[in-house]
């Protein structure tokens, strides 16, 4: 819903960009010279009444909303204002904004020159980059955030903040809470992770694309998008039948009385071990196979204990981790892989070879087989069925997959399939596969579960856990707080495995953790209250004087651009990066500006210093809602 005003804006904005637009085509100008001069007199001013109608709706938008400004973007929109007045002919000019990293230079960093430089010369046109610096920073338009330019070396333009706009943005989180930007369209988002396979105890593997995807779904929900969390189990396929020519041996009489079967694991090994040993009973599990898939009752149900002892035990494992996701097997899409095929061929798009049903992509190396000899189908297949579930049926905006980066070549050629099939396009519809390294055993070679050997991935929780309370006790913090843990769950070791995995120690995580107590605290031993905070932030100037204090207020405000950057590349480790950062900021301000100021004799509160206090509970929501995004609370206290 649009706030009142900005429609009026919008629609005269339009008006005159198009207007801007018209005086641009040769054909529907005069060019007598007396015509040319009105003619770049009305350009002149439409463009200066557009500047002063975008300057009055970014303005109207900021006073009247309660989301996070991302400080990068309103730069990025302002330095694209002055390139496109500075060259109207250029078409789409590079726009590079970024945070300075030396505070001497100021706060942000534009660096297009270089590029349009670059850009130009290619077209014949030699122009010092520093010269086009110049050029941009004379059309730069009026604007409520920044307080000067210059520019240094070849044609960088140093951006300095002025200081109440920052302070302006933080008194607004502090009112409103840390909310998500504006949203300009809510949309359908499918993000597919974990994925183990049926008869198989979840291992270290599947805990990278459990958290990963957790954490990415936990991102757009944050964004205010519909999110649909799937897990693709592997829940059919030719080791069923092996499994249950096992079952039938081992439990008879199984379709009367359900078969205790504890360890699955162990279940697993044996049939794959007659499989391999036996060729009587690779024959008859081979048979079993036909039976299941031709859907007899007595097999579908054997299946189906098997599938459900699976469940129960990946079940464990998604409660101590809190994580909330649909299965949505293999087994799924069965019933769509044959209407697939049909399509594939009915294109002329399928090829022979040696009795298999293969697609080749135009571009891609490697085909997809979407029929085996055999007749039966692979993963291939059950990747473009449910890819095409997913966009047909639950009308996807948004599709990731998020499995290890070995997949990679298999998702690349089968959206590259789909896209020439006609499904999707991806100017339209973004499919994207997140991967991430690989997880390798002592072997230095990948994990495979094939053989059944592999590490448990309960026992890799409990042993995390065990060590974050080791580490709670060598800091001698046991008598006075818990372990982290997923919300919703007991999983200490998740966020020893998360955090380890970004910040590189478990002691340097727990110490995140244990920053955002201490933050959150610094207000209760003062023994201000949460109503005195709530009237300051609406009464109280957060003033940025002190080095430590500006550089503190700008690294609270580039959470919005830390979450940019997540949806834009998919790398949640920026996340835990920025974190990081926040809380060394954080430790420098709070080690050079006193916030709270106690009697050395009696202890009692002297002195409190409000808009540092402010500046506490503003680092504390941010860090706060970085650790929801990744599914974690912090240690807490007992």
């Amino acid at each position: 819903m649009k706030l009142p005003g900005f429609g009026c804006y919008e629609k005269e904005i339009k008006l005159l960009s198009a207007e801007i637009e018209r005086l641009k085509d040769p054909q529907s100008l005069d060019f007598s010279s007396t015509g040319l001069d009105e003619l770049r007199e009305e350009n002149t001013r439409l463009k200066y009444r557009l500047n002063i109608l975008k300057k009055s709706l970014q303005e109207e938008r900021s006073s009247n909303s309660k989301s996070m400004t991302n400080i990068n973007q309103r730069l990025q929109e302002i330095f694209g204002d002055a390139i496109s007045v500075a060259y109207p002919d250029l078409e789409d000019p590079p726009l590079a904004v970024t945070p300075n990293q030396q505070a001497k230079f100021g706060d942000y960093q534009c660096n297009s020159a270089m590029a349009m430089a670059q850009m130009m010369k290619s077209k014949g046109q030699k122009v010092n980059p520093r010269e086009i610096a110049e050029k941009i920073v004379q059309n730069i338009p009026d604007n409520e955030l920044i307080e000067k330019t210059d520019i240094a070396g070849p044609g960088f333009i140093n951006v300095h903040l002025k200081k109440t706009f920052v302070s302006k943005l933080l008194t607004n989180m502090l009112m409103n809470g840390v909310q998500p930007p504006t949203l300009d369209k809510k949309k359908r988002v499918i993000v597919d992770f974990s994925s183990p396979n049926i008869a198989k105890e979840m291992h270290v593997g599947h805990l990278r694309s459990t958290i990963i995807g957790d954490s990415m779904c936990r991102l757009f929900e944050f964004l205010g998008h519909d999110v649909l969390r799937l897990n693709h189990v592997g829940d059919w396929g030719t080791q069923f039948g092996m499994l249950i020519a096992h079952l039938q041996d081992k439990f008879p009489d199984y379709l009367s009385i359900s078969p205790p079967i504890s360890d699955l694991q162990a279940f697993y090994k044996e049939s794959k071990k007659r499989f391999d040993d036996d060729e009587e009973f690779k024959k008859r599990a081979y048979q079993c196979v036909v039976r299941l898939q031709s859907k007899e009752p007595d097999f579908i149900k054997a299946w189906n204990l098997i599938c459900d002892v699976s469940r129960k035990e990946f079940q464990r494992v998604y409660d101590c981790l809190g994580i909330q996701i649909i299965e949505r097997g293999e087994s799924y899409y069965q019933d769509r892989m044959t209407a697939v095929v049909k399509e594939f061929e009915e294109k002329g798009l399928v090829e022979l070879d040696e009795g298999r049903k293969i697609v080749f992509t135009p571009g891609q190396s490697i085909p997809l087989t979407v029929v085996k000899s055999d007749g039966g189908y692979t993963y291939d297949t059950s990747d473009l069925a449910a890819l095409r579930q997913r966009l047909f049926e639950e009308k996807a905006d948004i599709i990731i997959y998020v499995t290890d980066s070995g997949q990679a070549m298999h998702f690349h050629v089968v959206f590259a399939a789909a896209q020439h099939i006609g499904w999707y396009d991806p100017k339209v519809t973004r499919v994207e596969h997140a991967g991430f390294g690989v997880v390798l055993g002592e072997d230095k070679k990948k994990f495979k579960t094939r053989s059944g050997d592999t590490v448990r991935l309960m026992d890799l929780l409990e042993e995390g856990l065990k060590r974050s309370m080791d580490k709670l006790k060598e800091k001698e913090r046991d008598k006075v707080s818990t372990p982290p843990c997923r919300k919703g769950g007991g999983g200490g070791g998740n966020w020893a495995y998360r955090l380890i995995r970004f910040a590189h120690s478990l002691s340097l995580s727990l110490s995140l953790s244990l920053c955002l107590v201490c933050i959150m605290s610094i207000a209760r031993l003062a023994n201000i209250q949460e109503a005195a905070l709530r009237k300051a932030a609406e009464t109280c100037e957060i003033v940025l004087e002190h080095e430590k204090e500006w550089k503190l207020g700008k690294c609270i405000l580039r959470f919005p651009e830390i979450l940019q950057k997540i949806l834009d590349d998919l790398l949640l480790h920026t996340l835990c990066d920025y974190l990081y950062e926040l809380a060394t900021t954080f430790t420098e301000f709070y080690d050079s500006c006193y916030c709270v100021e106690k009697d050395r004799q009696t202890g009692e509160v002297v002195k409190v210093n409000m808009w540092r206090m402010l500046l506490c509970e503003a680092t504390a929501a941010v860090m706060a809602k970085g650790f929801d995004i990744l599914g974690l609370k912090p240690v807490q206290r007992m």
